[in-house]
């Protein structure tokens, strides 16, 4: 297949460009280079540089293509609390002229990197897809209007739509790897330490109702992810949007990543105790469940491997 992939430059849409050269398809990259790499792109794979409201038409248009995989957002949450505007200006209305775009193209196939973000904070873990949605924030919220506008372009025109939800992602694949230039996620700021570019992690709390007192998240490999987003490209089917979470279904607590990452690095990686972090949750688990039974989805490497996987790359 001939596959448009927004965001493709960065972590996880190089990934997932990566993987999908490696299956066989032919793969373009749409990404305005404002968060991503140029040298994230794999070898294999075309750079068109420019946004989704300049560019997606014309790439998209008389060029053949068979489907859409959309990586390309803002997906900072303190970023989107302090600048609301520029997560729905990025991620709804860029979202909504790549939705248009196709339409004018004729290509009738989305696969959408969507976030449990929109759950907000649950009732119950592990989350459910037919749980209530109520983001906490703009990213969230931004990211949940997408899945509302997919589930509308598929009534109204027939398109064929999966959205793909989940928390935590960690690894690497080869070349391609996690590198933001603002990094608010757990592994590589622990492993950051084992580089010696930081002196300690915060573990913000460790009085949770968890079995170690830390907060409880979800992690899913990259890899992993990125397989996930080839099944759900054979699952479009014209006129239906669909929604699976992807998770681990147990996860892993912030005490159990600092430990792997000692382990794995040899590392002491001191670990400095903060207070709470107002509305962080004890425990975020998705249930992957429902792609496990439709798709044969399911996670295959566990947190020494993410944790291994990340330490090989940022030594790069």
């Amino acid at each position: 297949m001939k596959l448009l992939v927004t965001g493709g430059a960065g972590y996880i849409g190089s990934v997932v460009s990566a993987q999908l050269l490696d299956a066989g398809h032919e793969v373009v990259v749409l990404d305005d280079l404002s968060t991503g790499h140029e040298d994230a792109v794999p070898a294999g794979a075309q750079l068109v540089q420019g946004t989704l409201r300049d560019a997606a038409f014309g790439v998209l248009d008389g060029a053949g293509f068979d489907a859409v995989l959309h990586f390309a957002a803002k997906s900072l949450v303190g970023e989107s609390v302090e600048k609301p505007g520029l997560y729905w200006d990025k991620n709804l209305g860029e979202s909504l002229a790549l939705l248009d775009a196709m339409r004018r193209a004729g290509v009738d196939r989305i696969v959408f990197s969507s976030t449990a973000a929109t759950y907000g904070e649950p009732e119950s873990t592990p989350i459910l897809e037919t749980d209530p949605t109520r983001p906490t924030n703009p990213y969230g919220a931004s990211k949940l209007a997408i899945d509302a506008t997919l589930t509308e372009f598929a009534r109204l025109y027939g398109i064929g739509a999966v959205s793909l939800r989940y928390f935590n992602v960690a690894g690497s694949h080869g070349a391609q790897g996690e590198r933001h230039a603002v990094e608010t996620h757990l592994i590589p700021n622990v492993l950051k330490v084992a580089l010696g570019e930081r002196e300690s992690v915060q573990m913000f709390g460790e009085d949770y109702p968890t079995a170690d007192g830390t907060c409880v998240r979800d992690y899913v490999h990259v890899i992993d992810l990125g397989n996930a987003h080839l099944l759900a490209l054979d699952a479009c089917e014209p006129g239906r949007h669909q929604i699976f979470n992807l998770g681990s279904g147990s996860g892993y607590s912030v005490r159990e990543v600092i430990e792997v990452c000692r382990e794995v690095t040899g590392h002491p990686i001191p670990a400095v105790v903060s207070p709470r972090r107002p509305g962080d949750p004890a425990v975020l688990i998705a249930s992957s469940e429902k792609i496990q039974s439709q798709l044969g989805w399911k996670p295959e490497r566990d947190l020494r491997t993410m944790v291994s996987d990340a330490w090989a790359f940022i030594q790069r």
